[in-house]
């Protein structure tokens, strides 16, 4: 989706005061630039990301986490050991997993490597993922084009040095078995191989990309979702491991990806010698998507510990099982292994099913180069299931895909399914406890003959319990996680604010019942070890930088008379260190103001101001609105805006007063307010936007609302346009980076979700186009400022062609700055510079 990129690297001394007097020169505040990044530098925070845990013992823990050591951006892995029955206090217990030497992680990044940190908002390097096998200890991640492994004992002796797994070609996505460390499946030039670590055998397994080279002859993949379903869906992985075995088979679950009828963009990429020409598979609105199937891997060891596969298809093919779907979402295992779920979403986005299929779905021959015989196995042959519908979800507006969904480990009846999962039915995310009776499989043969006509079955729901409920939503950022034995739920949600996200505990056996384990006045990110008897936060506020901590759970035997479910008492800090002298310096400039407003609408609608670093009472400061205004998107929160808000606070440094806003059709607010975009992009949010302004402005006497700017990046850029076209007498000068400008132009799944189809609703998008209010645009010099880099994969240079077009055709100025090395997200660190130093300069030189 159009988004605000992630923040750039790089170092920066003391805040300048604001500029008065003559305007500076480029070199003055390319200067002014470099030593603020270096002052900046201080607000990025250590913090850890991206926590598993692993059991030790019955009351010892180690937790797992990457970390930015020192002030830099190359994430490395750490741990820290847990006694659950001794707290630690305050002193800081972990330490790096690997050699410090690390030097496998500077190695240059591949193009593939980009373009998934690109899809996965990734702004750090190093080590930005890994895999845990906990039973093992054996670590797994992808780093400089291949993937290393390591295993990590029980009372490490000092760092561990992690083994390459040599290639001569990009791996990615890594995957332990979990019924077989040894056995990792990563992708590779578009399939699957898997690798033995054991023997170091590597073997493709899947051949549906031939690598000719040419795009157009080669449209299938395995392993790798469709760019649109990584954009747009947040899917990234296309094979999934059987959780459990019982037969000596591993199982490997994949993705088949056909994009015969996807549309392929090209672009040039400039080089110092022969430039090249990239070449995609993107669907712009109303054109075809790639199609998707399963398929599923059966591996053997041999005696030899050769590797033995077997290849099994779908009797029937998902789009004979729901010719309705278009999308294939979010796919899995059930606990036992014995059957897949997936979930299938119509082109319209307003229908989503969720269904399983057991093994007994796939069928298929062993392929000629698996002749061998086959291994012995259970006698038990696994059950057979037929293809059931457990949940059909339909929305007048659309659906949000989620990852909010838990099967139940132990059902208490084999022939019942149990689980949770979110829904939007009444307004807001809310999360229900399901409980559903299959039918008893039928004899053999009459199984046979139901799966050879094909269709599924719905299975029958006995139970549904509403475990919350009210004008709030559960949020799909944190997690879901269960304690099977005492029916407990834990989750992440707005009820306390819409500001602060925190976690929760509810009850099956006393649903509505909810306490909150995370402390008010801030906002937290969470992880929960398996058995939820251990969760870190890392939280913070506008007004204090994140800080981290472990707390222990103990469930009460029932809520006691304050409606307590469990018991919470903090084990200590996880990684907290003292801030630096820097950050305390220019912590107090940094803290932005929140407002709430009401619309004439009626809507209540938050914002942020952050006031000039040099702010003399009495004084009117030139204001910038930094604008979003997309859904999925929440600007205001109760988090500290640190490094990530760099860009502002330089801003604000310079001496403008910048506001952001969350209008109608943010993040977070439940579906109504989030629907009034409905078919309509680029009109209430550019109202909202005035409407608040003119707000502020009554209240804060320094905001000088007719010298007021409007930038953006994605969507940002796309609303910066709108504003100055419908806004012109009110915004003095707009700033678009990587804008939006027809949304004929962009990809289908964000573009369909909120817009429709083009043929179902042309005027919605001929009045969201920019192009349609050219002529409106200013006709003085030095208003509009267009950014953008050249080879930008998700927002395309051909919209910032058709603008200029247009904008030539009505004689309109522009000034044009492009990255010819830059995708949607400005990475370099020379081009970072560059673009900051250009947009304080337009804005110090015209507003």
């Amino acid at each position: 989706m159009p988004r605000i990129p992630p923040s750039s690297s790089g170092g920066v001394s003391r805040a300048v005061g604001g500029v008065g007097g003559t305007s500076p020169n480029w070199q003055e505040v390319h200067q002014r630039v470099r030593e603020l990044r270096r002052t900046f530098l201080h607000l990025s925070v250590k913090t850890p990301t991206d926590v598993t845990f692993r059991r030790l013992g019955p009351s010892q823990l180690r937790c797992y986490f990457l970390l930015s050591p020192g002030q830099g951006r190359e994430s490395t892995l750490f741990y820290a050991d847990i006694n659950l029955d001794t707290p630690w206090g305050n002193r800081t217990v972990y330490q790096e997993v690997l050699d410090s030497g690390r030097s496998f992680l500077w190695r240059q990044t591949s193009r593939e490597e980009q373009l998934l940190s690109e899809r996965r908002r990734i702004s750090t390097w190093g080590i930005t993922n890994y895999e845990l096998h906990t039973q093992s200890g054996t670590l797994v991640f992808p780093a400089s084009s291949t993937i290393f492994q390591c295993v990590h004992p029980l009372r490490p002796t000092g760092a561990v040095s992690p083994r390459e797994l040599p290639s001569c070609q990009v791996r990615l996505n890594p995957q332990i078995c979990p019924s077989n460390p040894n056995l990792i499946a990563f992708a590779a030039r578009d399939d699957i191989y898997i690798c033995n670590t054991k023997t170091g055998e590597e073997k493709r397994v899947t051949h549906v990309h031939s690598g000719s080279g040419r795009l157009e002859y080669d449209p299938k993949s395995a392993g790798m979702p469709s760019y649109v379903m990584q954009e747009e869906f947040s899917r990234y992985q296309g094979y999934w491991w059987q959780p459990c075995t019982s037969d000596s088979v591993y199982r490997l679950l994949y993705e088949e990806v056909d994009e015969s009828e996807v549309p392929i963009v090209q672009f040039i990429v400039p080089d110092e010698t022969v430039s090249t020409v990239e070449e995609f598979r993107f669907p712009r609105a109303g054109m075809a998507n790639a199609e998707s199937t399963l398929r599923l891997l059966e591996v053997e060891v041999g005696a030899g510990e050769e590797l033995r596969v077997t290849t099994r298809h779908l009797r029937h093919d998902l789009k004979q099982l729901a010719p309705w779907h278009e999308y294939l979402v979010r796919v899995g295992w059930l606990p036992h292994g014995y059957q897949v779920w997936c979930e299938l979403l119509d082109r319209r986005q307003q229908r989503l099913e969720l269904i399983t299929l057991g093994l007994n779905s796939f069928t298929g021959q062993r392929s000629s180069s698996n002749a061998a015989p086959s291994l012995p196995t259970s006698s038990l042959p696994p059950p057979s299931f037929p293809p059931y519908v457990i949940i059909s979800q339909h929305s007048n507006t659309w659906i949000d895909v989620h990852n909010l969904l838990y099967w139940w480990k132990m059902p208490t009846e084999p022939s019942h399914l149990m689980l949770i999962w979110a829904s939007e039915e009444t307004g807001h995310r809310h999360l229900y406890f399901l409980r559903y009776q299959l039918s008893p499989p039928p004899p053999p043969e009459d199984h046979n003959a139901h799966q050879d006509q094909g269709g599924l079955v719905s299975a029958q729901l006995i139970q549904k319990l509403a475990l919350t409920r009210g004008e709030w939503s559960v949020t799909t950022s944190g997690g879901l996680w269960v304690d099977e034995q005492h029916n407990l739920v834990y989750f992440t949600g707005l009820r306390d604010s819409p500001l602060e996200n925190h976690l929760y505990v509810t009850s099956i056996s006393h649903p509505g019942l909810i306490q909150r384990l995370t402390d008010p006045g801030f906002s937290h990110q969470v992880a929960i070890n398996d058995d939820c008897t251990v969760f870190t936060t890392v939280f913070s506020s506008v007004e204090m930088p994140p800080q981290s901590q472990v707390v222990r759970i103990t469930p009460l035997d029932a809520p006691n008379g304050t409606g307590q479910l469990v018991w919470i008492s903090v084990l200590g800090d996880l990684v907290n260190e003292a801030l630096s002298e820097g950050l305390r310096e220019i912590k107090s400039l940094v803290v932005p103001e929140v407002f709430t407003t009401r619309l004439s609408s009626g809507d209540i609608i938050y914002s942020m101001v952050f006031k000039p670093h040099n702010f003399t009472p009495g004084r009117k400061y030139p204001t910038v609105l930094c604008i979003y205004g997309g859904p999925q998107v929440q600007l205001v929160t109760n988090t500290f805006k640190g490094f990530r808000h760099m860009r502002t606070h330089m801003l604000a440094a310079h001496g403008f007063c910048v506001v952001s806003i969350d209008s109608r059709g943010s993040d977070n607010r439940g579906v109504s307010f989030q629907a009034h975009l409905m078919n309509r992009m680029g009109t209430v949010e550019v109202e909202d936007q005035v409407e608040v302004l003119q707000l502020l402005g009554a209240q804060c006497d320094y905001m000088d609302l007719s010298r007021l700017a409007v930038t953006g990046w994605s969507y940002g850029g796309y609303l910066s346009l709108m504003a100055l076209a419908h806004c012109p007498d009110f915004f003095k000068v707009a700033i678009a980076g990587a804008p939006v400008v027809s949304w004929n132009l962009y990809d289908t799944g964000y573009t369909e979700r909120y817009m429709d189809l083009p043929s179902v609703n042309p005027e919605g998008y001929r009045s969201g186009s920019v192009l349609s209010y050219v002529n409106n645009l200013p006709d003085e010099e030095n208003r509009l400022l267009i950014v953008q880099g050249m080879i930008d994969e998700n927002v395309h240079f051909s919209h910032t062609n058709q603008l200029i077009q247009a904008l030539i055709k009505a004689g309109k100025p522009y000034q044009l700055q492009i990255y010819p090395h830059e995708r949607h997200c400005l990475r370099q660190l020379d081009s970072n510079e560059h673009y900051e130093t250009k947009l304080l300069s337009f804005l110090l030189n015209n507003l």
